[in-house]
């Protein structure tokens, strides 16, 4: 009878512990994980209009890899249209020269940013999560070039540029939360 009493109490505390394992296992998934992401960053508002942005990505996301995608993939598209301002601008004839200098300078780095920004992508899809957070840090350092390129800071593309580089920050709030998840 003892004996069974032992085995009694064994039993009870695995089934215990595998109930709460299973309980705390429950993973948030689609605008659930969306939003105690966004919740995390700096910037929820904007994150939440980045991974909202696609909306059958982000109400099937399973993970954070999949959150960052989207998000990564908002922010190239952030990048294409300002490098599009940046040539335009470049083209006109009435812009001081230094100024036209400056914005070469900055579509030169965006060009680097908007390619590091790739560079992320391919490594958290070869599953290289410390890769991807140092790309997001070269990325955003183009960003700082290229503003620090064009003088004033209330032109459109420098406003345009602050919203890139929050992006960039989102992603790598994602990415530092990837590097912690796997800890």
């Amino acid at each position: 009878m003892e004996i069974n009493t032992k085995y009694l109490w064994v039993l009870a505390t695995c089934l215990v512990l595998f109930l709460q394992e299973t309980s705390g296992a429950e993973k948030l998934k689609g605008m659930d994980l969306v939003a105690k992401t966004c919740k995390a960053t700096e910037d929820e508002k904007l994150c939440l209009e980045a991974l909202s942005s696609d909306k059958l990505g982000s109400a099937t996301a399973e993970d954070l890899q999949d959150l960052a995608m989207i998000a990564l993939k908002y922010a190239a598209s952030n990048a294409s249209g300002i490098l599009q301002d940046a040539k335009r601008m470049i083209d006109d004839p009435d812009l001081d020269p230094a100024i036209q200098q400056g914005l070469s300078d900055c579509k030169d780095t965006l060009l680097d940013a908007e390619s590091q920004i790739e560079d992320t992508i391919a490594a958290l899809l070869t599953d290289s999560k410390s890769d991807a957070k140092r790309w997001l840090k070269i990325a955003l350092a183009a960003i700082d070039t290229c503003d620090d390129s064009i003088p004033g800071e209330d032109d459109v593309l420098s406003k345009k540029s602050r919203t890139f580089r929050r992006l960039c920050t989102i992603c790598l709030s994602i990415s530092k939360a990837m590097l912690k998840d796997n800890n």
